[in-house]
């Protein structure tokens, strides 16, 4: 997608973040997957955008993300938090993360990437960028995930990226349409 292309009325442009650069990173098998739901729903035009490589297709982080009517980041927990280039990403950015929601799908050990989450909450709050409370979180993911890349419990957590993209669909389709009638206060 351009960033001159518009998306229908009922569609909106979601940005998936993959929120990790280590090598050997699983953040590829649990963003893909969810790219996969999302691309089959007819209200989203797609924009996976790897940290890794931020400037496929010519355009910037920051065009990307300021082309999207919705954000979704896929986050591991390192430590009892984020990654440092995740965050390094979010800061490189100010207005651009105003007035857009964003969701969560992360991962982890016990804790799922909920601890990572939490403390993103704050960042993007900081930044005026609305988080929807419906979160996809995969607990102990190296064994949750299959060799071809699907959930073992694919009912429940297709189910959960529903209950997401729902939530965000409404979230992205009001505030873009806010957007448009009122310019967001600095």
């Amino acid at each position: 997608m351009t960033a001159a292309a518009a998306p229908q009325q009922d569609q909106y442009r979601l940005a998936v973040i993959l929120g990790s650069v280590r090598e050997g990173r699983f953040v590829t098998t649990v963003g893909e997957w969810f790219a996969r739901q999302a691309g089959r729903r007819d209200d989203v035009k797609l924009d996976v955008i790897d940290l890794a490589r931020p400037d496929e297709g010519g355009r910037g982080f920051g065009e990307r993300i300021g082309a999207a009517d919705a954000v979704v980041v896929v986050v591991p927990e390192y430590n009892h938090s984020f990654p440092g280039e995740l965050k390094k990403a979010i800061d490189s950015l100010k207005p651009e993360w105003r007035a857009k929601p964003v969701g969560f799908v992360s991962y982890g050990g016990r804790g799922g990437g909920l601890r990572a989450v939490e403390q993103l909450r704050l960042v993007f709050a900081e930044l005026h960028a609305p988080t929807v409370r419906e979160t996809v979180s995969f607990h102990d993911a190296w064994q949750e995930f299959g060799p071809g890349g699907e959930p073992r419990r694919a009912g429940e957590a297709a189910r959960a990226a529903t209950a997401l993209l729902d939530q965000l669909a409404w979230w992205a389709l009001t505030l873009r349409r806010g957007r448009e009638e009122r310019p967001y206060p600095v």
